[in-house]
């Protein structure tokens, strides 16, 4: 067993397990930071992306965070790696041999876990905590396995480190009652654990901090509707600085569309969907079992703008609608209530028209749920991040409600410097901010703050 009080300069390294990704970045602890100027608790030394893991070829991207150090590599193809595993593997062998980074420097490493369950707060991860991580990877099969994969890894390769897991779920604990329950047999529901829990968690607790620091303001002053909107989307109803609603659920699966998930669908959806007579029909003679997993398979990995579209990559979505629009739009079809052009050209607008539709009704419904009462809308994700479009479509819808867009603040942000940009239009009484998430930091601030871990 690890000695969990580490010596106070060792490195924390924090990993962020997506679907088809494995984020890295390497810290040190600044001893001399305190809570005061929480952001300066930790410095990044080294960050590590490895994508496309669900469809190889993998691609590495490797950089030190010191412009001293001209060590660089950008989406190299890395043909050995296939899964979560083998990519951390492939990480660690870069790092001994090509970086000079000596793995046995770091002491602590931080594993985002998406489904936590009842655990509220970070847990140091020994056989138990293993196992019940391990109990919950049904509720978030994008995620839950590829962390555990990942932690299987690094008590082999960091024997010496203590590994500690932070849950996606433990910021929406403050969710009350009725908001989390669902309308079911109550006494099932308690046994089988089966309520909202809500997701992305560490990016909510990331941007609830910046936004704070950037409106000078306390987090227990803010109310705020914030969307983390990626190839996994979800929106939260932040009151006082906690969590008072958000659209995900029992799993990842509810609220918002995604790459490739449905988002909330009616619940009998999946067995007209899988039905043998390719319509509704009630004739037992026509009806086919469906299977946990079989559901799981198509509302998590055959649906979403994959579906709708062709592609899981929004801004593939978004450059092709933009590209029919710019060509002969009633040549490409008519996006009308009769829904002709499916499965044509307008399959590009219908996408992303949906996507904003599902969006601006969770920023409707939150508003009401905070009585108005909205501090800021705040845009995160690598969507909300980077697409323009959806910043100012959904901003357009909200128009009603306060908020407005600056145009040329919406469009000027990319390839800026900076966590939090002001995007919001100087004739409405309501700020609209883009926020750049980093659930790595997250993960490395609450373990450097947390003295417990160090000697």
């Amino acid at each position: 067993m690890p000695d969990l009080h580490a010596p106070s300069d060792g490195l924390i390294l924090a990993l962020n397990a997506g679907s088809s990704s494995l984020k890295i970045t390497l810290f040190k602890r600044n001893v001399a930071g305190s809570s005061d100027a929480v952001d300066r608790v930790v410095e990044p030394l080294l960050f590590s992306n490895i994508t496309n893991l669900s469809s190889p070829p993998a691609s590495f991207t490797f950089k030190f965070a010191s412009h001293g150090r001209s060590l660089e590599v950008k989406k190299r193809p890395a043909d050995i790696v296939y899964n979560h595993a083998s990519a951390f593997a492939y990480f660690l062998d870069y790092l001994d041999q090509e970086a000079g980074i000596d793995r046995s420097s770091i002491v602590h490493v931080c594993h985002r876990v998406v489904h936590g369950g009842d655990y509220f707060e970070p847990v140091l991860i020994d056989s138990e905590s293993y196992h019940h991580i391990e109990t919950l990877s049904d509720l978030a099969p994008l995620h839950n396995g590829a962390a555990l994969s990942v932690i299987k890894k690094c008590i082999d390769a960091l024997p010496n480190a203590s590994l500690i897991a932070y849950f996606d779920t433990s910021f929406h604990r403050s969710i009350p009652l009725h908001i989390a329950s669902y309308a079911i047999n109550t006494t099932v529901a308690h046994e089988r654990g089966l309520k909202k829990y809500g997701f992305h968690g560490l990016s909510y607790a990331y941007i609830l901090s910046a936004v704070s620091e950037h409106l000078e303001r306390p987090a227990s002053a803010l109310n705020l509707i914030v969307m983390h909107l990626g190839s996994g989307a979800s929106v939260c109803a932040i009151e006082h600085g906690a969590s008072l609603d958000t659209s995900m659920g029992l799993t990842p699966l509810s609220g918002l569309p995604g790459a490739t998930r449905s988002g909330a669908v009616d619940p009998s959806l999946i067995f007209h969907y899988t039905n043998r007579a390719g319509r509704i029909t009630h004739d037992p003679r026509q009806t086919t079992d469906v299977r946990v997993t079989q559901a799981e398979e198509i509302l998590n990995m055959q649906s979403g703008w994959k579906a709708l579209a062709g592609t899981p990559d929004f801004g593939e979505v978004v450059e092709r609608m933009k590209r029919v629009a710019a060509e002969d739009r009633v040549a490409a079809g008519n996006s009308g209530s009769d829904l002709r052009g499916w499965q044509g050209e307008e399959k590009w607008k219908l996408a992303f028209d949906l996507f904003v539709d599902r969006i601006c009704g969770f920023v409707g419904a939150y508003y009401v749920r905070l009585g108005g009462k909205v501090d800021a809308l705040v845009f995160s994700g690598g969507i909300g991040e980077k697409s323009a479009e959806v910043r100012d479509a959904v901003v357009s819808a909200a128009t009603c409600l306060g908020f407005g867009l600056d145009i040329t603040a919406n469009t000027g942000i990319r390839g800026k410097e900076g966590v939090v940009f002001d995007i919001g239009s100087n004739k409405y009484e309501r700020q609209v901010l883009v926020c750049r998430t980093n659930e790595q930091l997250e993960m490395a601030k609450e373990c450097a703050l947390a003295d417990k871990f160090w000697k």
